[in-house]
């Protein structure tokens, strides 16, 4: 199990990322969270399968529809154990 925090900034927020993320990370099985900030870029932290984290981290990169990604920050972190997945 690894655990990744991303940070992507850009036109993110009110394009419905948080959802697709939500949707996607319950497609794969992930734990974790994602939310608006306050400077407008959406953070997300995901637990899980090597390979159905990187899997979203990649989506992330571009984002849904009408996201218009500048910049991601990717930090690897400790896993905790989450369970479910929650948008804030």
């Amino acid at each position: 199990m690894i655990r990744r925090r991303v940070v992507v900034h850009g036109n993110v927020q009110g394009v419905g990322f948080r959802y697709s993320v939500r949707e996607r990370a319950r497609q794969r099985g992930l734990s974790g969270w994602v939310g608006n900030r306050h400077d407008g870029s959406v953070e997300a932290v995901f637990e899980g399968a090597d390979d159905a984290v990187e899997a979203l981290v990649a989506f992330m990169r571009d984002g849904p529809r009408g996201a218009e990604v500048d910049a991601v920050d990717i930090t690897a972190e400790e896993a905790e154990g989450l369970r479910g997945f929650d948008v804030r």
